[in-house]
This record gives structure tokens, C-alpha cells and sequence, in this order.
């Protein structure tokens, strides 16, 4: 039973994350550049892997009770990723390869990566029905044990995802020498951060 609840944790959690989104886009960019890629993939781990275990714990509930809390967060989300995206479109205008011709890296400072990996991770109202209200719900109907290896499976899916994107996206970084090949990802960022925040302004909207 522990086992089985393991692998469904982990099959469960994958599906959600590896989905195509904001924050593995952003964390996919981070490695490219190598741009304080530990740092945003133990993060972005423990951000996802702290809404599982909150949700698993019964507090997926919350959300409920707090209704008034879902139009904040999808409005302060929407604005994030639409100054992101303008960020990426300027960035894509005027482009700037990532890494340098000498192998340097091009590193922001650390304080910039937690901040926008803490943006990434938490404005987006949709992590939070993935993680606490989906996952929690589905932990909720194991036996305590049962439970606490569905959680652990889940943060494992996590946590192996971010790292494999966030360290596998060095492989590419030959290529973002390039402005070009900058100029191509910045624009698919740009046109996906418009994408999301246009989806969770037209759910908002749709939903008052």
C-alpha cells in the first residue's frame, strides 16, 4: 500500500508540474544562462513541495474560506507575468546572448533569483489548486502511513523536475552564445508569460 501511494505521488505530482508553464520556462532560462541555477531549482523544489505537504495536511481548505483571496492572487499573478513578459519582448528587441564568448557566466545576484523564483512559484493561483486543493484532496483518502509516502513521492517528482530542467538546459548553452537563439527564446518566453496572465485574467473575469 506505502509503495503504491509512493508511485501514485510521484506519477500524480509529474503530471501537474511537467505540464509547460511560467515558472519551468523561467527555470529552464536560469540554467541556460547558468544563472544561479541551484539556487532557483532547490527553491522552486521547496516552494512546490511545501504546497503539497500543506495541502496533504488538510489546509487545502483554506483556499475555500478565504474565497476573496483567489481574485488577489490571480490579478497580482497576471501583472507579474505581464511585466515579465515585457521584460523578455525588450530583452528579445535588443538581444544579448546568454552566455558570453568567453564561457563567463552572465549571473544575476542571488537576491534577484529567490525573489523572482519566490514570483514565479507563489502568484500563480493555478500552482495553488494543483498542489493544496488537488493533491492535498487525493492525499487526504490514504491512512496516515499510506499518506506520508504519497507526499514524499510527490515532492521527490518535484524536485527531480526542477533539477533535471534547470541543469539538463546547460546542454543548450552553445547555441544561446547566439543573440539570435536569445532573441527566439526570449520571444517564446515573452508570448507565454502574455499567454498565462491572459488565461487567468479571462478566468477571473469569467468567474465574477
Amino acid at each position: 500500500m506505502e509503495f503504491s501511494a509512493l508511485m501514485n505521488g510521484a506519477l500524480l505530482g509529474a503530471a501537474l508540474i511537467i505540464a509547460i508553464g511560467a515558472q519551468n520556462l523561467f527555470v529552464l532560462r536560469q540554467g541556460m544562462a547558468r544563472d544561479q541555477v541551484f539556487v532557483v531549482c532547490l527553491l522552486s523544489s521547496l516552494i512546490d513541495g511545501s504546497l503539497i505537504l500543506v495541502g496533504a495536511l488538510g489546509l487545502g481548505s483554506t483556499i475555500a474560506a478565504f474565497p476573496w483571496l483567489v481574485p488577489w492572487a490571480t490579478w497580482g499573478g497576471a501583472i507579474f507575468l505581464i511585466g515579465f513578459g515585457l521584460m523578455s519582448a525588450w530583452r528579445a528587441i535588443w538581444p544579448k546572448p546568454l552566455i558570453a564568448d568567453s564561457d563567463q557566466k552572465i549571473v544575476s545576484s542571488r537576491r534577484k533569483a529567490i525573489m523572482l523564483t519566490l514570483a514565479f512559484g507563489l502568484l500563480n493561483p493555478h500552482v495553488y489548486l494543483d498542489t493544496v486543493v488537488l493533491l492535498g484532496s487525493i492525499a487526504a483518502g490514504y491512512e496516515f502511513a499510506a499518506r506520508i509516502h504519497f507526499v514524499i513521492g510527490a515532492i521527490a517528482a518535484s524536485f527531480v523536475w526542477f533539477f533535471s530542467v534547470g541543469y539538463s538546459a546547460r546542454m543548450l548553452t552553445p547555441v544561446m552564445k547566439n543573440p539570435a537563439a536569445s532573441r527566439v527564446l526570449d520571444t517564446i518566453v515573452a508570448v507565454m508569460m502574455f499567454a498565462v496572465a491572459t488565461n487567468l485574467v479571462l478566468g477571473q473575469v469569467a468567474s465574477t
